[in-house]
């Protein structure tokens, strides 16, 4: 099943769109192979405000943010998962406003474990388990624990409005990488099937635009991945057996180079996902075969 995938952002650097009424913008210029046009930073809330996800370390988008807020109380700094592309902007914002930070926790996987793409200076004043929620004047966020991008990450719903900020959980512009371990496929699926179940009428993604119509999305979306994990199953067999690099052509075709290793570590975490259910079999060294 295709996804419908929206790639027509037309909102500048540091601009500010207001999405809703509760709900302002901010695009970070740091656009690249794994986050589109850049970052979004979404400001909820009028006079006091939240802000989620400040992005990396990056002046100008300090800058914009506290241009955007200007003459408003910044309370609380939010942080979705701790990649770097999301929360070291975190610490110069505090700096900035005294405000307190919050997030599920700090990144779980360490450096030497596999977790050297992770934000390890990241430790929220307040953490939040699933369900927690924080409260500014006229506004209300709902912690959602969807791990599977990443093992700490949160979605936020803003209650009484339909709105869920869907982080890199769920992109309109492209489908989230899932490395091993921080990164887990059947975590991501169930996360997912999470998602399905509720009634959002509007995702707001890290990356990319808004979703207005969330349900046929996010069908599509898992359709997606259901389909991409017969093909490995299905390129295994014709393979005898392989690793997840070797599965990459095979399962995707050809990719921008830039995107070859991510995809293959995604296929790794199918493979892992799939050894869990008695699909597949590690046999030596990297390489896996069908059961």
């Amino acid at each position: 099943m295709a996804i419908p995938f929206l790639k027509d952002d037309p909102l500048a650097h540091g601009a500010v769109e207001q999405i809703a009424p509760l709900v302002r913008r901010v695009l970070c210029n740091n656009p690249s192979a794994f986050t589109f046009r850049g970052t979004n930073t979404y400001i909820v809330g009028q006079g006091e405000v939240g802000v989620i996800d400040p992005g990396p370390v990056d002046d100008a988008q300090l800058a914009a943010i506290l241009a955007a807020t200007r003459g408003e109380r910044i309370a609380a700094v939010i942080a979705t998962h701790t990649h770097r592309d999301h929360s070291p902007g975190a610490a110069a914002l505090i700096a900035a406003t005294g405000a307190r930070s919050f997030g599920f926790g700090p990144h779980m996987t360490p450096p030497e474990a596999g977790g050297e793409g992770g934000d390890h200076g990241f430790r929220p004043d307040i953490t939040l388990p699933d369900g927690a929620r924080i409260a500014g004047e006229g506004w209300t966020l709902e912690a959602l624990h969807t791990p599977g991008h990443c093992a700490n990450h949160l979605c936020f719903s803003l209650l009484g409005t339909g709105i869920l900020f869907s982080a890199d959980h769920v992109m309109s512009w492209s489908t989230s990488v899932v490395s091993p371990p921080d990164g887990d496929m059947a975590d991501y699926m169930r996360s997912l099937a999470r998602v399905m179940a509720r009634e959002d009428t509007m995702l707001l993604p890290g990356h990319g635009p808004k979703i207005t119509d969330p349900k046929p999305f996010l069908a599509a979306l898992f359709a997606h991945r259901e389909e991409r994990e017969a093909r490995v199953v299905t390129a295994l067999r014709a393979a005898g057996e392989a690793s997840a690099d070797g599965l990459v052509g095979p399962v995707y075709g050809p990719l921008d180079p830039r995107l070859v290793k991510p995809a293959g570590r995604s296929l790794l975490s199918h493979l892992i996902k799939l050894e869990q259910e008695g699909v597949v079999a590690r046999t030596t060294g990297e390489n896996w075969r069908a059961v």
